[in-house]
């Protein structure tokens, strides 16, 4: 199976580094992106939105032959999902890391916009429940390996047109959260709820982490891809 890995903010396809290992050795074909406008400066990222992100990925769905699982982290869950609706006879499956799929015109996130892009906030901007299990060194590992992005792209709001995206398998990854948990939750999210009630077949399992697994726990989110790639 070929495997399209796409990133949050801020990150490369290298912060799948750690976790390739474990897809490459269930015979799987990797594809880690990093995603258009990354670190450059507004005078050339200043057009690119979310829309261009999806592209970028939908183009790599392109470049293959044959079934594709797409993988989103953080922010990138909203770049897997609009692959899901531009391309729903391709994808076998999403996998959501840490993420739900988005409703139709919903944006990522807003922050502060620097010199016309986003620049990484640093890992103190964030709440503990998201970084609670990064430790010193794997903030100072981590942390210059992140970039700007162009200013769009998480304010736009995603455009999903497609009712077959719901027919896709959905695999949610989520750091602490288990399936009645997350149930539990969901339903208080407005339209998020009903974005994910749409989907047909759709599953939640617990990391067991912080917002970010491919760091901290690599070879468990390795692990848990694979077996959801199998299902």
């Amino acid at each position: 199976m070929d495997i399209i890995l796409i990133p949050g903010l801020w990150l490369d396809a290298s912060s799948w580094d750690d976790v390739i290992p474990a897809l490459e050795q269930a015979g799987h074909r990797v594809h880690p992106l990093t995603m258009p406008g990354l670190g450059e400066p507004a005078a050339v990222s200043a057009d690119i939105g979310i829309a261009d992100w999806v592209a970028a990925a939908v183009a790599a769905v392109d470049a293959v032959e044959g079934d594709v699982v797409v993988v989103g982290h953080s922010g990138g869950g909203n770049v897997a999902w609009g692959v899901a609706d531009a391309r729903p006879d391709r994808v076998a499956r999403v996998v959501f890391v840490d993420t739900v799929p988005p409703p139709p015109g919903n944006g990522i996130s807003e922050f502060e916009i620097v010199d016309g892009v986003v620049p990484f906030p640093g890992w103190d901007f964030f709440p503990d429940e998201d970084i609670h299990d990064l430790d010193e060194e794997t903030r100072a590992r981590t942390a210059p390996l992140t970039s700007s992005i162009p200013a769009r792209v998480p304010t736009d709001g995603i455009s999903l047109t497609d009712p077959a995206r719901y027919r896709v398998p959905v695999t949610l990854l989520m750091g602490d959260l288990d399936q009645p948990t997350f149930e539990g939750m969901i339903d208080r999210w407005g339209p998020f709820a009903a974005e994910y009630r749409a989907i047909e077949d759709a599953e939640v399992l617990r990391i067991g982490s912080a917002h970010w697994p491919q760091f901290t726990v690599p070879e468990r989110l390795g692990r848990m891809l694979t077996a959801a790639i199998r299902r």
